[in-house]
Formats: C-alpha cells, sequence, structure tokens
C-alpha cells in the first residue's frame, strides 16, 4: 500500500516526516495542505485529523499525526536505516536534541500562533519577527553545545538521526526568517551536511507539489 501525507510545503513539522519517509525508501502520495488559506480549519481536512494541524500520514488502517510520534513510528516498523542509536543513553540525547526543537523552538513560531499574536493580540510586524528570532535564538543556544559535544558530522553521530530530521528543518526556518546564525557553527555544519543527502534533498521545501516559488 502507498501512504498518503497531507504536507504543507513550508511548514517544518511535515518537513521532518518528509525527510524521514525519504530516509527509510518508503514511497507516498501527497496531499497539499495550504496553511495560509486556512485550509487545515476547513471540515475536510477535521475529518483527516481532528487536530486541524500538519503533517497527517494515512496508513490506511490509521492516519498517524504528530511528525515525532510518525517517526517514532516508522523507526520501530522499518528499523532500517536507524534514526536512533543503539545505545540507551546514546537515544535519549538523540531525542533531547529532537524536542528542543520540535516543542521548545517550532510551537511558539508557526503559522497559528503567528495569527493569533497578529489578529487577536494586535501584535506588528517587526515585533513578530523579534519574537521568532528571540525564540530560535534561545533553543540553539541549549542545542549548539551539544551538537559540538556529539555530533561528527551530523547532529549526532555519523549518520543521520531524530535529530536531524528536525535540524534541518529548523535551520531551514530560520534561514527563511532571517536569523543570524552565525553563532551556531556546529548546528550550521550538521544540517548542511545532511541538507546534501539525496534523502534530505527530496524533502526541501522547493521540491514539493505546493511549492510557491
Amino acid at each position: 500500500m502507498v501512504y498518503t501525507l497531507h504536507s504543507a510545503w513550508r511548514a517544518t513539522a511535515p518537513y521532518r516526516v518528509r525527510i524521514g519517509l525519504a530516509l527509510k525508501g518508503v514511497d507516498y502520495d501527497y496531499v497539499p495542505v495550504d496553511l495560509i488559506k486556512g485550509q487545515q480549519r476547513e471540515p475536510a481536512y477535521k475529518a483527516v485529523n481532528p487536530q486541524g494541524l500538519t503533517p497527517a500520514l494515512d496508513i490506511g488502517e490509521l492516519v498517524l499525526i504528530q511528525s515525532l510520534a510518525i517517526l517514532e513510528w516508522l523507526e520501530e516498523t522499518r528499523p532500517e536505516p536507524p534514526l536512533l542509536p543503539k545505545d540507551p543513553l546514546d537515544r535519549q540525547i538523540v531525542r533531547t536534541m529532537a524536542l528542543i526543537i520540535a516543542c521548545d523552538i517550532h510551537p511558539l513560531n508557526n503559522t497559528r500562533v503567528g495569527r493569533y499574536l497578529n489578529k487577536e493580540l494586535g501584535v506588528e510586524q517587526a515585533a513578530w519577527m523579534a519574537w521568532i528570532h528571540r525564540w530560535i535564538a534561545d533553543g540553539f543556544d541549549a542545542l549548539e553545545p551539544m551538537v559540538a559535544e556529539h555530533g561528527r558530522g551530523f547532529a549526532f553521530g555519523e549518520t543521520p538521526t531524530l535529530a536531524d530530521c528536525c535540524l534541518v528543518p529548523q535551520v531551514y526556518s530560520a534561514r527563511r526568517y532571517e536569523v543570524d546564525i552565525s553563532a551556531y557553527p556546529a548546528i550550521v555544519a550538521a544540517a548542511d551536511r545532511a541538507a546534501a543527502l539525496p534523502a534530505f534533498a527530496a524533502a526541501h521545501p522547493d521540491r514539493q507539489p505546493d511549492a510557491v516559488l
């Protein structure tokens, strides 16, 4: 069976899942969800994912949601190539890196938060951009020494892991919002090396069918 991924081209959460699917060699059909137009809040999509967020991966008997949960499911059902190291402490470090991005950086900078700050609280664009820069920097400040210590070409070790699935999209987002990432050389080096791999390149936002270039 070919899975169906409900994705938004520039959103970082589905970007993570596209990387994971590509690394695991999983084919899927792509169904775009336009977050700017609000398609994620429409009844048709809410019937797929009641939370109204992307991604959603339809595997036939179930629709999987939440990017890290989907990546963990991929790891459990398709162990090769591994996204998590074998040692339990190493796995904890990789998960910590991923969660810093997925839980502490990304949720504060996504579309629905920006819409609420702008529409409901009247936050202007300059202040919104300062908000984005603040929380990306806060997360990268925590992440940089971890990557510097544990990276061996990638965020952790010598092969891509769950951490890289999260890091590459977050660095893409930081650059999109013109965050100065020169203070994070370990992060930049790891993300750029991973991004050059075919699986990561195939998942890049600009290569998605709904990309607006």
